[in-house]
């Protein structure tokens, strides 16, 4: 019976050690559903950081993420590395462009998981703009956190396609 209860035990600590977590918060929910017509223009956070360590390239990971998953929904996505913020939004040509899509890493922390045990973790910000009238539409944070048995294969950038993919296709179901 001990023998049992002890398996049952591992089982479920090595099941739950098998997959990634999310979690999304709405920090606005957009009235209305976005138009797959137009065109969606996204800029190219800066790097994430943890502690004293940036990570380079993740400002230009997460980008190519959101573009991903944009790209499965709208006919024109176009990643900028030109501009940015509220800089972008002044200038952008809104009859190529319906919308203006800023992500914003909050948190970018990689781990050597499988030696530390401590995993992985990932927390974004995406805000999407209307392009004609200047204003917020839409405003997400997702975070992430990887599996605790990765066998060295994981890190944060691995966090963002799903929650992206799933965030993103809630804005134009």
């Amino acid at each position: 019976m001990k023998r049992n209860i002890i398996f049952a035990g591992l089982t479920l600590l090595i099941a739950s050690g098998c997959s990634s977590s999310y979690q999304r918060s709405e920090l606005q929910t957009p009235e209305v559903k976005l138009d797959r017509n137009l065109g969606v223009l996204i800029s190219t956070p800066e790097n994430g950081w943890y502690e004293q360590t940036e990570y380079q390239n993740s400002g230009r990971m997460t980008a190519n993420a959101v573009r991903s998953a944009f790209s499965k929904n709208a006919q024109k996505v176009t990643v900028t590395s030109d501009c940015e913020a509220m800089k972008c939004l002044e200038t952008i040509d809104s009859e190529m462009f319906g919308y203006y899509v800023q992500p914003i890493i909050l948190h970018w922390e990689d781990r050597s998981t499988e030696w530390s045990g401590k995993s992985d973790k990932l927390e974004i910000q995406i805000i999407t703009y209307d392009t004609k009238t200047k204003k917020e539409i839409g405003n997400s944070t997702y975070s992430g956190q990887s599996k605790w048995a990765t066998f060295g294969g994981d890190h944060p950038q691995d966090l963002l396609a799903e929650p992206t993919n799933q965030y993103v296709e809630s804005l134009y179901k």
